[in-house]
């Protein structure tokens, strides 16, 4: 068996509402999450966005309107997608495996929540802690 996963690929890619939100369907029978524009400017990792060496975001949320659409999507390679902004925001590249990650799907965010209380408990139940 291969210690590689395959990354899921999306099947559908949609603009809704004019761009204020994306619909992303993974794989063909997989679950769908709608992702607003505003989570994804906020959610970008390229240069501009977050400090290369520290990673610490330098996107000021408050400069990204609560209004933001997304103009236009493309296919980056067969591992990510690319959003232009109409911010003119346009030089983020999103992998599969973050927006995954990203889903605010409800059983997505469960999930999460769900992980974070396990590791919670985990670091909790450990010797000296």
């Amino acid at each position: 068996m291969s210690k590689f996963q395959r990354t899921p690929m999306p099947h559908v890619v949609e603009r809704l509402d004019e761009g204020r939100e994306i619909r992303i369907q993974w794989e063909e029978q997989g679950h769908v999450g709608v992702y607003p524009a505003r989570f994804l400017r906020l959610a970008c990792g390229c240069a501009a966005c977050v400090e290369e060496m520290s990673g610490e975001p330098v996107l000021d949320p408050a400069t990204v309107r609560e209004d933001i659409r997304i103009l236009g999507v493309r296919l980056v390679g067969q591992y990510a997608l690319y959003f232009a902004f109409n911010d003119g925001h346009s030089t983020g590249i999103y992998p599969y495996e973050a927006l995954l990650g990203l889903c605010p799907c409800e059983a997505c965010v469960a999930g999460r929540e769900e992980e974070l209380e396990d590791r919670k408990q985990k670091a909790e139940d450990r010797p000296g802690a």
